[in-house]
């Protein structure tokens, strides 16, 4: 008889059936996860562990466990810098051009340290942060060290997972075999590599909401959550918005109107990077675009507790946007 593969206890778990599976406990997903990030694992449980995870949906409890084993596998510097927000871009963009990007360099142009991390090329036809940052002439880190370094020196830094985790990378990849995201897509996202003081999160389909709040609070962090464009965190500034809070352990939530009518948010039907550069420059103003970076600049402002009310928020953020150097991209080489 075969002796047991040390992993099959974890998928026995979670995989037992309706009736006899639960989710894994924090501890439990922690050793699971290393046993990943070592490459102790068969790709066939890989798979299978995924999925059933995927068709379940993740418990808090397991991204928690999870992202606690990724961070004990971090290369992190000795010294980490002072960041204000940790700002996840895993989904690409799809039907309009990624102005929270320009939203985020504008929010570092005033000073706050932003640290941006994510992932390019899981989805055929999306527009990721790191080319785009690339077109703009903004050169993405190659390390948590790297990172840490333009952190320190400015204000705005972005790496790839692929150089914060190549394993996780690895598993987003896996997209075009299982056909499927996986929970890393979720999880990722919450790792907070530097320790930023602000996490920012957002969600595409609801269910995740509370899911993202939950696994927070396990981890002590300090975040909002809303519904974003895409996936990516932008403001969809045509709809009205619910952001969720959980500031030092309390949670709350806000509804933010709609900032602009409808007939202003049609696709882009060419995803010009160039115009992203106009819109920088001021020689670009299309209402969608500046709703949608402004907006999102307000929610980072009021998760920073730098606004008192989403109005001031706004007003904030659309101040930061016009006092912004149009001559200069930020960071650009």
């Amino acid at each position: 008889m075969s002796q047991e593969h040390p992993f099959a206890p974890y998928i026995r778990i979670i995989g037992k059936g309706p009736r006899l599976s639960r989710p894994l406990t924090r501890d439990e997903a922690k050793a699971a996860t290393g046993m990943i990030l070592r490459d102790e694992v068969d790709p066939v449980q890989l798979g299978a562990f995924l999925c059933i995870l995927r068709v379940r949906t993740e418990d808090p409890q397991e991204g928690a466990g999870f992202i606690d084993a990724v961070r004990d596998h971090l290369d992190r510097p000795d010294r980490l810098p002072v960041v204000d927000l940790d700002w996840p871009s895993y989904a690409g963009k799809v039907r309009q051009l990624p102005y929270y990007l320009l939203g985020a360099l504008a929010l570092a142009d005033s000073g706050i340290k932003i640290f941006m991390h994510g992932v390019e090329g899981h989805t055929e036809g999306r527009l990721f942060s790191a080319q785009t940052l690339r077109e703009l002439g903004i050169a993405p880190a190659t390390s948590l060290s790297d990172a840490a370094d333009k952190l320190t020196s400015g204000n705005f830094a972005y790496l790839s997972l692929e150089h914060i985790s190549p394993v996780l990378q690895r598993i987003i990849d896996l997209k075009a075999t299982l056909g499927v995201r996986t929970p890393v897509n979720t999880f990722a996202r919450m790792i907070n590599a530097l320790d930023a003081k602000n996490v920012f999160q957002c969600i595409t389909h609801s269910a995740y909401r509370e899911i993202h709040r939950d696994c927070a609070d396990l981890l002590g962090q300090r975040m909002c959550v809303f519904k974003g464009e895409g996936g990516e965190i932008e403001r969809r500034p045509a709809k009205p918005v619910t952001v969720q809070y959980l500031i030092d352990g309390e949670r709350s939530e806000e509804n933010w109107p709609a900032t602009l009518e409808a007939d202003h948010a049609a696709h882009d039907d060419v995803m010009d990077i160039t115009r992203l550069k106009a819109i920088w420059h001021g020689t670009d103003t299309h209402p969608y675009a500046i709703a949608a970076l402004t907006g999102t600049m307000a929610i980072a402002l009021r998760l920073m507790d730098k606004a008192d009310t989403p109005e001031e928020a706004q007003a904030k953020a659309e101040a930061i946007w016009e006092a912004r150097n149009k001559d200069t991209i930020p960071y650009a080489g």
